[in-house]
């Protein structure tokens, strides 16, 4: 038989809680205190790092890279003079001014679509000469890239980076037209001081060349690009208005220019 001072024990022993390991101990309002200000100060750090991220991913990258489709377009103008804002022979018969805006997307569809055919029926056979006039119409990237083309028509390679802006164009006011664009588009044109052009689009002959074609503009009641005129060189021009005419309407009015 058991005795009292068994049982009594074996009855403490049983009201005594197990012994738990130290994975499962509550820590101490101490430790909590050095555990919380260790994770807060981990946040900070964090939302440092995020922020200089943040930061970086919004800088302007202007590594430059040859642009899609820039072997295409120097094949297309090879062999045809350029000089300044023409291209095509300066004795050719007829004249086409155009006035663009490089973020147009009808002017897109129209330079990429219908003006390949013309140049190689009219300008390379030296019947037309396409006088271009690029306005910065829709917003203030399309200032940076006639800037850019106007600079590179000091190079007589205006009509190059224009084409090469347009196989490349993104949504209006996009930003896709920044600064990295015209470091790549000077770049993927053979042959061109990629520096100078740069440089030059600050310079006096460019800022001369915008206020006379936004004043051509105005004297041509330019309401929309793209807006076309077409005649005998050296002669009054007609305009075919507003908007991108197929190219048998374009043929048709070059036809009875050289008439």
């Amino acid at each position: 038989m058991t005795s009292g001072k068994q049982a009594r024990r074996r009855r403490q022993d049983e009201a005594r809680p197990p012994v738990r390991s130290t994975e499962g101990r509550r820590a101490s309002p101490r430790v909590l205190l050095i555990a919380l200000a260790g994770f807060a100060g981990l946040a900070a750090v964090l939302v440092l790092v995020f922020v200089l991220s943040s930061g970086n991913s919004g800088s302007t990258d202007t590594t430059a890279t040859t642009l899609p489709d820039a072997n295409v377009i120097a094949k297309q103008f090879n062999g045809i003079p350029q000089k300044g804002n023409v291209l095509g022979k300066a004795s050719a018969p007829a004249t086409l001014v155009e006035y663009v805006d490089l973020q147009c997307p009808v002017c897109r569809e129209f330079e990429t679509g219908v003006m390949p055919t013309i140049i190689d029926r009219y300008v390379r056979t030296g019947k037309l000469k396409v006088e271009a006039r690029p306005i910065a119409f829709i917003g203030p990237d399309s200032e940076r890239g006639r800037r850019a083309a106007l600079a590179a028509g000091l190079q007589n390679r205006l009509f190059n980076l224009m084409q090469l802006l347009y196989f490349n164009q993104g949504p209006e006011n996009g930003g896709w037209l920044n600064e990295s664009m015209a470091v790549s588009a000077a770049t993927s044109i053979p042959g061109v001081d990629v520096q100078a052009l740069l440089d030059a689009r600050n310079s006096d002959a460019v800022a001369n060349e915008t206020t006379a074609f936004d004043r051509q503009a105005r004297a041509d009641g330019v309401a929309g690009t793209p807006t076309l005129l077409v005649g005998k060189s050296g002669a009054a021009l007609t305009s075919l208005g507003a908007g991108a005419p197929t190219v048998a309407q374009l043929s048709a009015a070059i036809d009875r220019a050289l008439g």
